[in-house]
């Protein structure tokens, strides 16, 4: 065993004398020795619990024979850190947790390890290690938190998105401080991962897509004893997948990713996905070209209408039969890869043989899904000649395509600041630039002024796109990860007040509507500007930071 470097052998006894320090005893030591990395703060409404599914998990762990061994690692609340500096430290923040993950699981040489994530950076991270790693893995998430009802009307679900658009709402007058309030108190009833298709759900679901989970780790709400159930069958089965000598590089194929990209398309996730599915592609030694999303999507229907592109939200998802469902509506209809292993120790057919689709409103049939294509769309053209992405499933059918006139932006808080202040007109493009990978840095989520134009009533009408990127909560004619960004030369950084841009959707092509003499008259006078952050962590990873082109990974050392 791998745990065998550390434990066996008479040099090993000083090794073995620490052990002993901590209360394990000779026959645990000799057990299989399983890693849990833990994400447990009391930072993060999804975070705040998952000390009680690792203790689930290590009751698994014990049961079959293993020995558990936790350690912790960061995280951070993107919407507790949304909108001020703290926000250039999420996305930068993955690939501190993946890094933290290898270091401990190489100077402690677990046998396998769980991993015990549930918000935005942190599956992504764990599952950037976990590949890294290659050693047996798992993974178990906290599960999505309750959607809230509205003050007003109790069959009406809400979410943290709905506290986000009712501030707009307050700034144009279209509701009271007082109501806003009743909604904050409202929205997030329960700890969890907030409850609709935003980044943490997406990622959820699609590690469980993928392989890497068990069914039901992406839907399960945190409420719910299942959930601590399916963390003890997950401790039990990292130790088949130990004894199977099932590491991630068996799961993590390329027709793995394949399945989980057509998952994506059916279920509408957040754009973030695109980012991280090209992390972790990366780490597994996987090309994912950024043009296979748009083949994908061409020929995956949109099953699932879930907030905030739809009304239903996870709980509904997961009564409908959760993911299992959904992959067995696209397996009915050829449409996965079903020869691929997975965390089960079985195939994805196997996993699907006795699935039970229950709801057809929730997923909706092949035939009569919500949109004829999937929930994402790549753009190209000579304003993103590297792609950017749009949630092209939460898009009012008048915003598919557009042009207006730019109203450019340096940063994401003059851009909110325009829109509150009822600067933006109908039809106008808000560009957002300098919020890229090494711009930014760390590529800033901007809930806040896609959520204020939302809540403004602007979203059928005004089109948003910038170089950083969005929250798994916006919806609307936001285009994010433009690449190259503005910080690298990217043509959004020569981008004039009232210049024409043109967005078509079903074209998959954004243009800045500008001759090539010109573009290259004003590159020829622009200087790349200082960078917003010069010192700490920071500094390092804008000095690192590949595009967002390249899913936001630092540059290979040669």
């Amino acid at each position: 065993m791998r745990s065998h470097i550390a434990t066996k052998g008479i040099a090993r006894a000083p090794h073995r004398s620490l052990f002993k320090a901590m209360g394990y005893t000779d026959r645990e030591i000799s057990q299989p020795l399983i890693g849990i990395a833990n994400s447990a703060n009391e930072l993060i409404p999804g975070h705040m619990h998952l000390d009680h599914i690792v203790k689930a998990v290590k009751s698994g762990i014990s049961m079959a024979g293993g020995t558990p061994m936790e350690f912790s690692t960061i995280g951070v609340c993107d919407g507790i850190a949304m909108n001020h500096k703290g926000m250039h430290y999420s996305l930068a923040s993955r690939e501190l947790i993946a890094d933290s993950i290898e270091v401990t699981a190489t100077a402690h040489p677990f046998d396998a390890i769980v991993m015990v994530p549930n918000c935005d950076k942190i599956i992504p991270g764990m599952l950037m290690a976990a590949a890294r790693l290659n050693i047996p893995a798992i993974f178990i998430s906290g599960g999505p938190m309750l959607a809230g009802k509205h003050p007003d009307n109790k069959n009406q679900q809400i979410d943290l998105v709905t506290v986000f658009e009712a501030v707009g709402a307050v700034q144009s007058g279209k509701m009271t401080e007082q109501q806003l309030f009743a909604i904050e108190n409202a929205a997030c009833p329960t700890c969890g991962s907030c409850a609709g298709m935003f980044t943490a759900n997406s990622m959820n679901c699609l590690t469980e897509a993928i392989g890497m989970a068990l069914p039901g780790n992406g839907t399960i709400p945190e409420p719910m004893s299942e959930r601590i159930r399916l963390a003890k069958q997950t401790g039990i089965q990292i130790m088949e997948l130990l004894d199977k000598a099932i590491a991630p590089d068996k799961i993590l194929t390329k027709e793995a990713f394949m399945n989980a990209l057509v998952v994506d398309m059916a279920l509408g996730c957040s754009t973030n996905t695109v980012l991280h599915l090209k992390a972790l592609a990366h780490e597994a030694h996987v090309d994912i070209d950024l043009n296979l999303i748009n083949e994908v999507s061409r020929k995956t229907p949109h099953l699932c209408s879930l907030s905030p592109g739809g009304q239903d939200r996870i709980e509904d998802l997961n009564f409908a039969g959760g993911i299992p469902a959904v992959m067995k509506e696209l397996f009915d209809h050829d449409m996965l890869n079903t020869d691929c292993l997975t965390a089960t120790g079985k195939t994805v057919a196997q996993n699907l043989e006795a699935v039970v689709k229950k709801d057809q409103q929730v997923i909706r049939p092949i035939e009569n899904p919500y949109h004829s294509e999937g929930g994402l769309a790549v753009l190209f053209g000579n304003l993103a000649k590297e792609g950017c992405v749009v949630k092209q499933s939460a898009v009012l059918d008048e915003m598919l395509q557009h042009q207006g006139p730019a109203r450019v932006f340096d940063c994401e808080e003059d851009a909110t600041q325009a829109i509150v202040d009822n600067r933006i007109n109908k039809g106008d493009v808000i560009v957002i630039r300098y919020e890229g990978p090494a711009g930014g840095p760390g590529m800033r989520e901007m809930l806040t002024p896609t959520s204020s134009i939302a809540g403004m009533g602007l979203d059928d009408t005004v089109a948003l796109i910038t170089d950083g990127r969005f929250s798994g909560g916006t919806k609307g004619a936001s285009i994010g990860h433009i690449s190259p960004e503005a910080a690298e030369g990217g043509t959004i950084a020569i981008i004039q007040e009232n210049d024409q841009i043109k967005i078509d959707i079903p074209a998959k092509t954004i243009e800045l509507l500008v001759s090539e003499n010109e573009i290259a008259d004003r590159f020829s006078r622009w200087k790349k500007p200082e960078p917003k952050i010069k010192t700490g962590y920071m500094a390092r990873y804008a000095a690192m930071v590949s595009s967002a082109g390249n899913g936001a990974i630092f540059k290979d050392i040669l």
